[in-house]
């Protein structure tokens, strides 16, 4: 009698588009019943520039000089910030072990939480880019369009250094810990407070690896240009090449359950 061969299961392929949808759709429809989230998410960068706007209210030329490199670092922090914790809870509750058990493969994961994210992301680049534009007054030589596309890449940035650090917190208290070491040093080397060209060679040098020093080049390239200058165009591939690698680093170190 001929034994019965044993099959073996076939894992999951890399990347599904439907098992991606499904991830992103339960992802969003779990944000629905979360507003504080969704509050956090859509609302703090326009309230953001809007009282950024009003400081500087003696001074709007101050406000058109950082006003649009705000416009990507804003959504890029709460992006961050968000999704950091949101993965960190699948973790812990047990969610995610859960879903992984099931034919759902890393890359499906990460792919429709960034395409959850994402989603949002566009309604928050469009809301704070309107806001800035049409009714703060920003000054703008370039197109408002071109500003849009750079927030939503740093939004979409946000997102992939969420998702990658959330491998490595312990607890949602130490997803935010994240933020001075990621973040901060970007905010402080990326152009904001002083050109790049004028700091230190070394931390000149350092700015030239961080991503958001590119955002902040891209947004300047649109307050001071009227057409897409190749400069635009490398910054903005920079930054979007930056989140799709980062998005991969993500996928290869997510865990199951965090021990």
């Amino acid at each position: 009698m001929t034994p019965t061969p044993t099959t073996t299961p076939t894992p999951p392929q890399a990347l599904n588009i439907s098992r991606t949808t499904a991830t992103a759709t339960r992802v969003l429809r779990q944000l629905a019943h979360d507003p504080r989230t969704i509050a956090l998410l859509i609302l703090i960068p326009c309230v953001m520039l809007l009282l950024l706007r009003y400081v500087f209210d003696g001074s709007p030329r101050t406000f058109d000089s950082i006003g649009a490199s705000l416009l990507g670092i804003f959504p890029l922090i709460t992006m961050f910030l968000v999704t950091s914790i949101a993965t960190l809870r699948e973790r812990t509750s047990g969610t995610l072990e859960r879903l992984l058990a099931m034919p759902l493969g890393k890359g499906d994961l990460i792919a429709g939480y960034a395409l959850a994210f994402g989603t949002l992301a566009i309604i928050q680049s469009a809301l704070a880019t309107g806001l800035a534009v049409w009714f703060l007054g920003l000054d703008v030589t370039g197109s408002p369009w071109l500003l849009l596309l750079v927030a939503l890449l740093d939004a979409l940035l946000g997102t992939a250094l969420g998702l990658f650090v959330s491998a490595f917190a312990a607890s949602e208290f130490q997803a935010v810990q994240f933020m001075p070491a990621v973040i901060f040093p970007q905010l402080l080397l990326c152009g904001l407070f002083t050109p790049r060209d004028d700091m230190h060679p070394v931390l000149e040098t350092i700015s030239d690896v961080l991503p958001m020093s590119y955002a902040v080049d891209g947004m300047n390239e649109v307050l001071r240009h009227t057409d897409m200058t190749t400069t635009f165009v490398r910054d903005t591939l920079i930054v979007a090449g930056c989140a799709l690698l980062v998005l991969a680093l993500g996928a290869a170190t997510l865990r199951r359950r965090t021990a």
